[in-house]
């Protein structure tokens, strides 16, 4: 089933959270809401679980109006960054508590209870309870539960953001490869570009209520429509048109004739720029930092701050004076 969402709106008070939200999700697709605190990524999330209503716009799934139904009939599975565990309940009893609110029969729930241990790799851990278990292993359970029910839609509201880094990278895989071995259309909130540009068939970027710019995480990141995917998505340099067409970037090919592209920026990630050891050349490296697989250069190009990536440990240091170009076809032209 497809989710479909036409011009959504939310306010509290006067104040417009959700500002004409347009947005499609298809079958087994896997979206992630990206963007900063406060703007809006989780009241769209909990709108479509309909934990909260709104005031414009529609939201349909399958051809259902949501609006009409309430948050117990809609068949979502829905997965908080708490976990939201029952203390006192096992992890068996907690995946099949809502199997039993449903008035499954003890087989029923039984078996579908260790399909879903099995998933989430917990065979083991069925008796346990909740304060036993690592907080990598209690948000396998929350998921597990979320899953147990066959939800129609699978969403989450940051779920990884309250483990370890390591635990984290780890569960973002096993999380995908679920959610593609069920075909589960998902929707994940996140503030974690990593996170959303490594496992989203679809990114959504948000700013301040509003949809900046839906796409692949490839697009989002090698072609941001707006300034500000351009400055949230990974790191990049923004050029004016005088600066961008000194640095050698060609005009944007949708630029009306006889226009230089004055009401845009062009965006230009690290590595898309070529720095070399030069003498004569006009850029000052300002600062050298490691970052294990690459080195981030910070470069003063004639009062332009200009940053730049090398492979490898860099054949100059800070003081030094080195030129700049860009690799062909490199970087992209933004709404300012």
């Amino acid at each position: 089933m497809t989710l479909d969402i036409r011009g959504l709106s939310k306010f509290y008070g006067t104040y417009q959270a959700l500002k004409d939200i347009d947005l499609s999700v298809g079958e087994n697709e896997f979206v992630c809401l990206l963007g900063p605190s406060g703007c809006g990524k989780t009241t769209l999330l909990r709108a479509i679980a309909g934990l909260e209503s709104f005031e414009g716009g529609q939201m349909m799934l399958g051809g259902r109006d949501l609006a009409t139904i309430g948050a117990r009939d809609r068949g979502f599975g829905i997965v908080f960054q708490s976990y939201s565990l029952f203390p006192h309940m096992t992890v068996a009893q907690n995946i099949g508590y809502g199997l039993k609110l449903r008035r499954k029969s003890p087989t029923q729930i039984s078996a579908r209870v260790a399909e879903m241990l099995a998933l989430v790799r917990l065979e083991d851990f069925a008796d346990r309870l909740p304060w036993q278990l690592s907080g990598g292993q209690q948000q396998r359970v929350a998921i597990a539960r979320a899953l147990a029910a066959e939800p129609a839609l699978l969403l989450l509201d940051e779920p990884l953001s309250a483990l370890d880094a390591r635990v984290r990278a780890g569960l973002r895989s096993e999380i995908r490869q679920m959610q593609k071995r069920l075909g589960i259309p998902t929707i994940m909130v996140t503030h974690d570009q990593e996170e959303a540009l490594t496992m989203a068939d679809k990114v959504v970027c948000m700013s301040a209520g509003r949809i900046e710019q839906i796409g692949s995480p490839s697009e989002i990141y090698t072609r941001p429509a707006t300034r500000f995917v351009a400055d949230f998505v990974g790191s990049s340099t923004l050029l004016s048109p005088a600066r961008a067409r000194a640095f050698g970037a060609a005009p944007p090919a949708d630029a009306p004739a006889g226009s230089q592209g004055d009401d845009r920026l062009f965006a230009l990630r690290p590595e898309d720029v070529l720095i070399r050891p030069d003498a004569s050349a006009p850029g000052l490296v300002r600062s050298i930092t490691f970052l294990g697989n690459v080195s981030r250069i910070e470069v003063d190009w004639q009062g332009e701050i200009i940053l730049a990536e090398t492979h490898r440990l860099p054949e100059f240091a800070e003081g030094a004076t080195v030129s700049l170009s860009l690799q062909p076809g490199a970087g992209a032209w933004v709404r300012a």
